[in-house]
């Protein structure tokens, strides 16, 4: 191979001169003192000033993160290793801060140490990086609350539901069926009020299997079975730590039942101190987590239930008056049984038929005398009473035709109890009075004894009496 000639050098020299010119890559190069002895113009044009502007700059000037305090050991450091590749931040002439990776190389040349040092701005790679971020912990909290949804519903097909669906004959059930119809395609809100047993959950579960929401699931909350620190961990989620015990983050059932519809059993039980919170889910559709301070919204339609009488709650100062307007936008009143006892003989023999499939039997038989001691009797407990009683007796009978056993109730709407009342019930009825009327007093002042217009001045007892009395009644607030 011959040897390259004085010309075939200059041809290489102008090259490499203009493949540096025209690189997209800012190509610096930078002495020990830090000052830019060199530049390209990619390096201009990111930075913002001219040739001359940038060979009378430092790289002080420009790079926030190395200040002539770090540079004596960062040179250092560069001199031993010989190649380094950092991120950093570059500010341009009008003052916009973007993020850079630099690589820096140490060169010895005629004597003296200089870096050539090439700056790639990568404000795309991490806009892209925290979009990605983003998208990540997206999917992980779709992730999450899919397998929340996913045990919830395992939680709910466990359950054994009062009904496969809904069995009548009665022209006051049939009302309710009715409203149903009505209100199911819209997102209003429902109040389904009714004694313990009358169906309540039922009525939920077949608005929501109309609504256009049916493909979301519907999910229930008790608010009468938990206290109020873990109902409002329940509603609402919390953060890891937010609380003891709080050891990992947790998804509340109005993130879960987002799309879908959520139903509060036992509203009425429900702490006052949570009730101006879920007033506001159900105003704007927004809350937040335990331990975030972020704000979620959510799309949930709110269906409510509960055997209380929420007006005479308000009364009492238990219950919050807009929060029951709120809730009371659709009233749905689940008649008690014993005001459609016409259907008892259907849900006699609903219940016989699907508890005889459970437990390899057939029942043939309702005695006539069997359904009218069922007719008859008040049923404080409702379907769900009636239902127990049918189980009860298909376990216990042998043969086609079934038997009531010991199971028989007895309490009648034309038998009402005659057993005179002991001395100890009286005196226990008569302590009852008394605290309920203490109580209500308490309620008027706010739970002030003292004080002239505190409940002890309106009994007419020393402070202490009362007290006493409280203690001894086990009155709380």
């Amino acid at each position: 191979m011959s040897k390259p000639t004085e010309a075939d050098t200059q041809r290489m020299m102008r090259l490499s001169h203009f493949t540096i010119e025209r690189a997209a890559t800012s190509i610096l190069w930078i002495d020990s003192n830090a000052l830019i002895i060199r530049a390209n113009g990619a390096a201009c044009q990111g930075l913002g000033y001219s040739m001359p502007e940038l060979l009378s700059m430092t790289v002080h000037d420009f790079d926030p993160d190395y200040t002539p305090q770090i540079w004596p050991a960062f040179w250092s450091r560069l001199k031993r290793e010989r190649f380094l590749t950092f991120d950093s931040r570059h500010k341009s002439k009008e003052g916009r801060i973007y993020p850079v990776e630099v690589s820096c190389n140490y060169l010895d040349f005629e004597g003296k140490g200089y870096t050539c040092t090439f700056a790639r701005d990568i404000t795309e790679r991490i806009e892209r990086e925290e979009a990605l971020k983003k998208a990540l912990a997206e999917l992980a909290l779709i992730k999450k609350r899919l397998q929340a949804e996913n045990v919830y519903l395992q939680e709910e097909i466990s359950v054994i539901n009062n009904f496969d669906d809904i069995v009548t004959d009665s022209d006051a059930f049939k009302r309710v069926l009715s409203k149903i119809e009505q209100v199911a395609p819209t997102d209003a809100t429902v109040l389904v009020l009714g004694e313990t047993g009358a169906g309540k959950e039922l009525v939920a579960r077949a608005i929501h299997d109309l609504s256009r929401r049916r493909d979301r699931p519907l999910v229930k909350i008790n608010c009468a079975a938990l206290p109020a620190n873990l109902i409002e961990s329940e509603l609402f989620g919390h953060e890891k730590g937010a609380f003891t015990g709080a050891l990992s983050r947790k998804i509340g059932r109005f993130e879960l039942a987002d799309g879908g519809t959520l139903f509060l059993d036992e509203i009425g039980d429900l702490a006052p101190e949570l009730q101006a919170k879920l007033l506001r889910v159900l105003q704007e559709g927004e809350f937040e987590r335990l331990g975030d301070s972020r704000t979620r919204k959510v799309d949930v339609r709110v269906l409510a239930a509960t055997h209380r009488n929420l007006e005479h709650a308000i009364e009492e100062g238990l219950f919050r008056e807009d929060l029951f307007y709120r809730l009371n936008v659709f009233p749905i009143v689940c008649p008690p049984l014993r005001e459609r006892r016409e259907e008892v003989p259907m849900l006699v023999r609903h219940f016989a038929k699907r508890h005889a499939q459970n437990m390899g039997k057939v029942i043939e038989n309702i005695p006539r005398e069997v359904m009218e001691a069922l007719q008859s009797y008040d049923w404080p407990g409702n379907v769900r009473e009636l239902q127990n009683i049918i189980e009860r007796a298909v376990i216990i009978t042998r043969g086609p035709t079934l038997q009531l056993g010991d199971w028989l109730p007895r309490r009648s709407v034309d038998a009402p109890a005659t057993k005179p009342a002991t001395l100890q019930e009286v005196e226990d009825k008569k302590d009852q009075l008394e605290r309920d009327h203490i109580v209500e007093v308490l309620q008027s002042t706010r739970w002030r004894v003292r004080g002239p217009q505190g409940a002890a001045a309106i009994l007419g007892l020393k402070p202490t009496t009362l007290e006493a009395r409280m203690k001894k009644l086990g009155i709380h607030r």
